[in-house]
């Protein structure tokens, strides 16, 4: 593909790749402290694997200190050094929250996510759920609170066993489709693991080069067959094949940017949010799969209305009251855990604000770009990790990542 006038085009210069390849080192440390510690992952894909092991971080203090010195030696270099200076401005924002720094939320997404915080308007999550509604309702189903109970049972439940052999299955029937959309050949192997933790998260891929583990978390993921088709379409055609492309892409090309993966750095918007919105390109007459799209595009602004409130000191029985105004079918069970890390949790508090960002973007692209611009956007996907600020060069006309700007107006339930 020719490669988008707005981004780095071709090898790194010499300085930019030697800068870059002292930024993957200190993570790689990084990674191996953390690991050694019982800590988060700070790697979650490695797009450029190598057999030498890393050699542990002494210490938290010290990785701090180091990109501190890097983003000076990157701040010199100028925008050459652009997709190395937003990796190591989100690691050192995010290891700063991990030591205990506490800073306000839309400079720290900006400085992690790399878009702003800064929410919907009333108006516009009214729209957003009216298409859901009718998405939902044209499937016979009304809004309210069995909306679960009668939306799986149109869907039929299969077991974790059973999703874990047909979501690979099913990603190998739209292969040749997406390969065609996206314009890549890279291969995959993916190893599906299914186990049992006590941790926020249902699904979670990660991997290296074209080598991609995917677990289900039994604890939290559920499985219809609608979300066999829904999830093969979010984790293995856009995950897998997008990381494996880009791993594909570091085979061949110096590239200049950091081939770690982070979920605390500045392309979760782009993952995030292609993965959810891709039906809306790969899949666009599967209608019970769209309505799940458009019913998970509302979800998660109102997740974000969450985030934003408990950040702003917002008490948890207001969050409730509005959460349980806002979806009638969320359980106070899952009140619970949706609020749970978003104020307090470093890690949390950044990454997942990038699904409702990046969800918005990616179904405007879809429901409002031209045909070229769809094209081109979701070609540049595969070649390289994208920012926030990648997106908006791509699409200039389209709308605000994050949100434009609107304060949480907090509900409560309608009486009986």
């Amino acid at each position: 593909m020719t490669n988008p006038a707005n981004l780095p085009a071709g090898e790194a210069t010499a300085e930019v790749a030697e800068l870059r390849d002292e930024v993957e080192q200190v993570i790689r440390a990084w990674h191996a402290h953390e690991a050694g510690r019982g800590g988060e992952a700070v790697i979650d894909y490695d797009c450029a694997p190598t057999d030498q092991p890393a050699t542990p971080a002494a210490g938290r203090l010290d990785v701090y200190d180091q990109f501190t010195q890097l983003s000076h030696r990157a701040a010199g270099l100028g925008d050459q050094a652009a997709d190395v200076s937003d990796v190591i401005r989100a690691h050192h924002a995010y290891l700063a929250a991990v030591l205990g720094h506490s800073t306000p939320l839309d400079q720290y997404v900006y400085e992690t996510q790399g878009c702003s915080a800064g929410g919907w308007t009333e108006d516009y999550l009214d729209d957003v759920r009216d298409q859901a509604v009718k998405a939902i309702g044209d499937l016979g189903i009304p809004w309210g609170a069995d909306l679960n109970k009668q939306l799986n049972e149109l869907e039929q439940p299969v077991t974790s066993d059973e999703a874990a052999e047909q979501i690979p299955a099913f990603a190998r029937s739209l292969d040749p489709a997406l390969r065609e959309l996206v314009e890549t050949t890279a291969p995959y192997d993916v190893t599906v693991e299914v186990t049992d933790v006590d941790d926020y998260w249902a699904y979670w891929l990660d991997g290296a080069g074209p080598n991609v583990r995917l677990r289900f978390n039994r604890r939290n993921a559920t499985f219809t067959q609608v979300q066999v088709r829904q999830f093969a379409m979010h984790e293995l055609l856009g995950h897998a094949v997008q990381f494996a492309s880009y791993a594909q892409v570091c085979t061949t090309t110096n590239v200049p940017w950091v081939r770690l993966l982070s979920v605390n750095a500045p392309y979760q918007v782009t993952f995030e949010g292609l993965a959810q919105a891709m039906p809306l390109f790969l899949a666009p007459d599967d209608r019970q799969v769209i309505a799940r799209v458009r019913l998970t595009h509302y979800l998660q602004l109102v997740r974000a209305e969450l985030h934003q409130a408990i950040n702003q000191g917002v008490s948890i029985a207001e969050c409730a009251d509005h959460a349980r105004s806002r979806v009638p079918f969320w359980t106070s069970a899952g009140i619970g855990d949706m609020l749970t890390g978003r104020g307090s949790n470093p890690l949390l508090r950044s990454y997942l604000w990038a699904y409702p960002a990046g969800i918005d973007w990616w179904v405007n692209l879809a429901d409002n770009a031209d045909p070229e611009t769809r094209k081109q956007t979701l070609r540049a996907a595969y070649q390289r990790p994208l920012t926030p600020s990648h997106l908006a060069g791509l699409w200039p006309h389209g709308p605000s990542i994050g949100g434009p700007g609107a304060p949480v107006r907090l509900r409560k339930p309608s009486l009986p």
